[in-house]
């Protein structure tokens, strides 16, 4: 989630496909100024009011589903109508880059309203990771490849636009070349109240601009700044059809960290982020995605992201712990996370005294255990990290020697260090003892060179310096238990919207991507 203490909007705003390329067309959309200074007379080209004109016959097929069923339900029959506008057989083998399995994959759209309607095959997505997850989607139209980090920590997914400033730069999303783009206007429901219990509110734009806005601050000190915008997704090839969804349109980026983007080819660098929370406003969501899963390959290895569907036949048998919900809005809760219950931590064979108060959420709701794709490593608050630091040190006396450097904190959460030469160090991390985040009806277990990482560029003499892959939250300034992606490696997790809990089980992640027929 990077920590997002996000702005987070709420649903999608009428004709999000349609009136996107309408605009440019027809003057009956109430938009004052177009994106990127386009006006109408610049944008009638006979291809963009022919695509126009076919969706205000569609748009006239639907008004009474509209009235009758409110906006919600207007929303999801759109998507139904996009999914039904081009049938065949969806392979994910374009290019070569990504799988397919029986020749045909849908794009998993379950329409709640509408029933009976057969559930729609697994969207695989191959995905890297180093310090992020990342997914390779299509945007606009014609599609634009770009590459977004997935985080089910985060509502709002943006794209950095043309015309942001990073060094060294992706490439961005050139709004001003997609058919389909539009900003979402101020008068919008989605700009003027759906976002109205949000700790960032959107908000208008100066004059004479009647554009949204919207700000996302991340608690590393990170922040993004743009326009609220709608557009087509294309997840699964090219064969696909387009998803409609609002997303955050970023034209000002900044960072405490600076860039983190190690792709040496700017067209693998992540140029956004791919919000897949709960909220009304994420990926999942808007998609009307009931459950998805990923399976991580440990090292430098693909996975796989799958969206809908049953794993394709490759997913383990899962140990299925439920999702906390809270009615009432408190503080430090945050409602839209995957929340768990974590009633433990074993450390080897030893169960740690940790009170239960303390792994559970109390009256101000610090203290919720959230699975998170978005942040690298797991996060402990004191009395449970203070526990697990002392345990660890006391197994591991024979296998690894102590940093000795109390003022050491690496990335200012990580203070359980140790020092040794690399092949040392490897040959030890195969004894070490297994640490086990023991949640209710299943458990997340981390063993061998998952539990430490190099510190980079930290060097004493020959030896280099290692830190305890979990860290401490008090000085990270969270208020949660956050288990990391890190310590997801050869774990298959699902999330189970439809029946409310979250699935682990331990597999070999690169066989998996096989098994589905992911190819790079």
């Amino acid at each position: 989630m990077m920590m997002s203490i996000a702005v987070r909007i709420s649903h999608a705003t009428r004709r999000l496909a349609g009136d996107a390329v309408d605009s440019w067309c027809v003057a009956r959309f109430p938009w004052d100024r177009l994106p990127f200074g386009y006006s109408r007379a610049q944008s009638k080209e006979p291809e963009r009011c022919a695509k126009a004109e076919s969706l205000h016959r569609t748009d006239r097929k639907v008004e009474t589903a509209r009235q009758l069923v409110g906006m919600e339900s207007f929303i999801v029959l759109l998507f139904l109508f996009l999914a039904r506008a081009e049938p065949a057989s969806y392979g994910i083998g374009d290019g070569g880059r990504e799988g397919k399995s029986g020749g045909a994959v849908l794009l998993p759209l379950r329409v709640q309203e509408v029933a009976p309607l057969p559930r729609a095959p697994a969207n695989r997505l191959r995905f890297r990771h180093n310090v992020s997850l990342t997914v390779p989607v299509a945007v606009g139209t014609p599609p634009q490849n770009v590459t977004m980090v997935l985080d089910t920590g985060s509502e709002l997914s943006w794209l950095l636009c043309n015309g942001s400033i990073l060094s060294p730069p992706p490439v961005p999303f050139n709004a001003s070349a997609s058919l389909t783009y539009g900003a979402v206007p101020c008068s919008s429901p989605a700009c003027m109240w759906q976002g109205r219990d949000l700790p960032v509110r959107p908000f208008c734009d100066t004059p004479p601009s009647n554009a949204c806005r919207v700000s996302i601050s991340y608690a590393d000190a990170s922040s993004a700044d743009g326009l609220l915008a709608a557009d087509t997704f294309l997840l699964g090839g090219a064969g696909a059809p387009p998803v409609p969804a609002l997303f955050g349109c970023i034209t000002s980026y900044s960072s405490s960290t600076g860039a983190s983007n190690n792709a040496s080819d700017p067209s693998e660098a992540a140029t956004g982020l791919l919000g897949m929370n709960r909220g009304s406003l994420s990926f999942v969501t808007q998609t009307s995605t009931r459950r998805f899963a990923y399976c991580i390959a440990a090292g430098e290895g693909p996975g796989i992201l799958i969206l809908g569907g049953d794993g394709g036949g490759a997913a383990p048998a899962l140990n299925y712990t439920p999702l906390i919900e809270i009615s009432q809005p408190l503080p430090y809760f945050d409602r839209v996370a995957y929340t768990v219950q974590l009633e433990g931590i074993r450390v080897g064979r030893a169960l740690l005294p940790i009170p239960k108060s303390v792994l559970t959420p109390d009256h101000t709701g610090a203290g919720q255990t959230m699975v998170d794709s978005g942040t690298q490593f797991t996060f402990l608050l004191g009395d449970a990290y203070a526990a697990l630091k002392g345990e660890f040190l006391n197994q591991t006396r024979p296998l690894l020697a102590p940093l000795g450097e109390p003022e050491f904190v690496f990335q200012g959460a990580f203070d359980t260090c140790f020092r040794g030469m690399e092949a040392r160090v490897a040959a030890a991390s195969r004894l070490l003892p297994e640490v086990a985040l023991v949640l209710r009806g299943a458990e997340v277990a981390v063993t061998g060179e998952k539990l430490l990482y190099r510190v980079p560029g930290e060097r004493r003499g020959n030896e280099t310096v290692w830190c305890l892959t979990f860290g401490s939250s008090d000085m990270a300034g969270m208020s949660a238990y956050v288990i990391g992606h890190h310590h997801q490696q050869d774990v298959w997790v699902e999330y189970d919207l439809e029946n409310g809990r979250v699935g682990f089980a331990p597999v070999r992640c690169d066989l998996a991507t096989q098994r589905l027929g992911v190819r790079l």
